[in-house]
């Protein structure tokens, strides 16, 4: 491959890297034709984008957009796909479905969410537990929204008896 080449994937790659918030760097090498495209479908109906690369192709584009890349490096050997979104636990969530079919692959190395990097297959519980910003958005709306429904609900329950008091007292001041 010519060098103006690899620049340019380099710099696709770099350009994907910044469109989303998270990526997962999966082995899927192992995957036969009909597992990769059952894998691909999934994720093209999550929203998440799946992209093979050459590791060094990757450093070098973790390298060019900077950043606490430094822990995710020892992960890029063999093969390597990464998964991007801009839900943080939506690829975990994929992966831990998509493993109940085969225990084996596709096998999470490491990932990056939220300005975290997580290392290891056995962080995939953790991943798949992470609240999106929408998710703990609604969870404190939810929070906020409870005690006024609760004066609401004994107000409107509690209406016309509080008429019925209003109204008996008016009449005994008379």
């Amino acid at each position: 491959m010519k060098k103006e080449d690899k620049g340019i994937i380099i710099d696709k790659i770099a350009e994907t890297l910044k469109e989303y918030s998270c990526f997962y760097l999966v082995e899927t090498a192992g995957l036969n034709a009909e597992r990769t495209s059952e894998l691909r479908r999934a994720c093209f109906k999550s929203d998440i984008k799946l992209m093979v690369v050459k590791n060094t192709l990757l450093h070098k584009a973790l390298e060019k957009i900077g950043g606490e890349f430094d822990e995710l490096y020892p992960a890029l050997k063999g093969s390597t796909s990464v998964m991007f979104a801009n839900v943080g636990n939506a690829p975990a969530k994929l992966l831990k479905d998509f493993k109940k079919k085969d225990d084996v692959l596709p096998r999470l190395k490491a990932a990056y969410v939220e300005e975290t990097v997580y290392v290891g297959e056995d962080q995939i519980d953790t991943l798949a537990s992470i609240k999106s910003k929408n998710e703990l958005i609604a969870d404190v709306v939810a929070l906020l929204q409870s005690p006024a429904k609760n004066v609401v609900s004994a107000l409107t329950s509690g209406g016309s008896k509080l008429h019925g008091i209003l109204e008996t007292l008016s009449k005994k001041e008379n």
